[in-house]
């Protein structure tokens, strides 16, 4: 039971992980090349889509992995699925404390209505994005070696 679990939350962390991982190095890109205010609007549908999903699966993540860490505590991997529920625990409050009130602004920014700074608002959403990335893929990482 205890190795479904593990690979059980390692896939969930790992399709988090990807998702990021798109959204910060591919998506983003995409949108930033739209014409004029294409991209704008690109970033407050996925603002708007990705921030109703996300705090599940992050929620989820580190539910998860605090789960197998106590389950498993005795067990071999045990502190590096502690450590990776910690990180996940750092990815949870950096989205609160930095990341989500940039993306409930943007989310419903329109070009009628959005700030004169919605750019260096979206840079400053995705240099916080990169660092969380980091955050979740060593968190994924530490994971799958628990695994073995």
């Amino acid at each position: 039971m205890l190795n479904a679990l593990g690979v059980v939350t390692t896939v969930v962390v790992g399709l988090m992980v990807g998702v990021e991982f798109c959204v910060v190095f591919i998506m983003g890109r995409i949108l930033n090349a739209l014409p004029e205010d294409s991209g704008q609007l690109g970033h407050a549908h996925g603002g708007r889509m990705l921030g109703t999903l996300m705090p599940f699966w992050y929620i989820g993540s580190l539910v998860l992995s605090a789960i197998w860490a106590v389950a498993g505590w005795h067990h071999h991997g045990a502190r590096l699925v502690a450590t990776a529920a910690g990180l996940l625990i750092v990815s949870v409050v950096m989205s609160i404390l930095l990341l989500v009130p940039i993306n409930n602004r943007n989310r419903t920014w329109t070009p009628e209505n959005r700030p004169a700074d919605w750019k260096e608002q979206l840079d400053r959403w995705e240099r916080y994005h990169y660092v969380r990335v980091a955050v979740i893929v060593a968190a994924f990482a530490l994971l799958t070696s628990a695994l073995v």
